[in-house]
């Protein structure tokens, strides 16, 4: 146990060592994450197969086009158009265009076309990190990795309840950012910050992202009671 246990004031550590002695503040901590390194090709993120929307709009496409095929078909026999269809006809030719249910009509119809138009350019599979592709190896394009968010978090947290002083951790990994939340129930908080950091930024490097997260540290006594 270190002899520089006198007790700190409640509250994380700033975000940098050298500001160890002001702990009022509850700044958070930019770690100096180790650097990426410069063997590795870009990787572009997963892109989702998005099989549920694409059903579904699908399947609706085919619903809607059925029928209109029948009620043509129907009409071009002689028999009677379908109800529905002569009273949408109407309802179209007749609403006013600042009519209630038109605005409403158009502005789901607007949401709709949005949600379909922003699933198409984004990638989705946010749970997915890229992993950076080595270079050196012949035919290395032919294969991508990726690493789970959530089990790229239990790796760094084990990491972190490894360093002295560390009575529990919490770790979120994002795509950009990876932030550590911790307990120290000995130690000197300074010290404890420091050696987690480190830790932390060696870990993080070692997860061999193709886009390295700045890391995000905070340290303080667990509370009371």
């Amino acid at each position: 146990m270190s002899g520089n246990t006198r007790r700190q004031p409640r509250g994380d550590i700033p975000s940098s060592t050298r500001q160890a002695a002001s702990f009022a503040g509850d700044t958070p901590s930019t770690g100096a994450t180790a650097a990426a390194h410069k063997a590795g090709r870009p990787t572009r993120r997963f892109w989702s197969a998005r099989r549920i929307p694409a059903a579904i709009v699908a399947l609706l496409s085919v619903t809607g086009a059925g029928l209109l095929l029948y009620d043509v078909v129907s009409v071009r026999a002689d028999q009677p158009g379908m109800s529905w269809r002569r009273r949408l006809a109407e309802e179209l030719a007749t609403r006013p265009l600042d009519d209630i249910w038109m605005t409403v009509g158009a502005a789901v119809t607007m949401v709709l076309g949005l949600w379909l138009f922003l699933l198409a350019v984004t990638p989705g599979l946010r749970r997915l990190l890229p992993m950076r592709q080595p270079t050196g190896s012949l035919r290395t394009g032919e294969v991508r990795a990726g690493l789970d968010r959530h089990a790229a978090a239990l790796h760094l947290r084990d990491r972190a309840v490894r360093v002295s002083g560390v009575q529990s951790a919490r770790v979120d990994v994002g795509r950009r950012k990876v932030r550590a939340r911790a307990q120290a129930h000995f130690r000197d908080l300074n010290e404890v910050h420091a050696d987690l950091d480190a830790a932390l930024s060696k870990a993080v490097t070692n997860l061999g992202l193709a886009q390295q997260p700045t890391l995000d540290v905070r340290v303080r006594r667990p509370k009371k009671g």
